[in-house]
């Protein structure tokens, strides 16, 4: 399955990693190999970056890196559904967690040209686990502490469980895409005016 980035935010991206379209589960990040593919699709690494984690870890230990980080999408998307709805809570338990994963960060910065010249840029070091979720874990952190929790919807089209960050101007934005999820929408809203008539 190609991986959907519809989001408009590496944490919506991650929680898109499995879905359901008309009740059918489907699972980007199955196991290890799956997930250095989502990985390097999302730009959290390069290829060279994934083959020396491949290396480091072998394909039991990426196995088992893709179900830890299935059970932190999940933790996720629990926790994301409530603070959307209930912004102001407290949620200590969910931010300890998120700050105990964060203590893995690994980050390294250097400079880089790039179009517009040279460039500050920062770089994540993943060689285990830990750090690989605490990659994620800053996704997530940098969600819940830069963005408006009004903006983190899911589709809503129907049998649609995918989620994204609206930053339309007016903030509007109902569906995933507009040419998949919106169309049908139309679609729907158009025939059954017709049958109306």
């Amino acid at each position: 399955m190609q991986p959907l980035f519809i989001g408009s935010h590496l944490a919506a991206d991650f929680l898109n990693t499995a879905f359901e379209p008309y009740g059918e589960h489907v699972e980007v990040i199955g196991d290890g190999k799956a997930l250095l593919e989502w990985l390097q699709a999302a730009g959290v690494m390069n290829a060279d970056e994934a083959a020396r984690l491949a290396r480091k870890l072998g394909a039991k230990g990426l196995d088992a890196a893709a179900a830890e980080v299935r059970k932190l999408r999940e933790w996720a998307r629990a926790w994301l559904m409530r603070w959307r709805s209930a912004p102001a809570k407290d949620y200590a338990v969910e931010l300890e967690y998120l700050n105990d994963l964060l203590e893995s960060l690994n980050i390294r910065h250097e400079v880089a040209r790039t179009r517009e010249g040279l460039e500050r840029v920062t770089r994540f070091q993943i060689g285990t686990t830990d750090e690989l979720l605490a990659v994620l874990a800053s996704a997530l952190a940098d969600l819940v502490t830069q963005e408006d929790p009004g903006l983190l919807k899911s589709c809503a089209g129907e049998s649609c469980t995918l989620w994204f960050l609206d930053r339309t101007k007016a903030h509007r934005r109902m569906f995933c895409s507009a040419a998949g999820c919106g169309n049908r929408a139309k679609v729907a809203a158009f025939r059954e005016r017709q049958r109306e008539q």
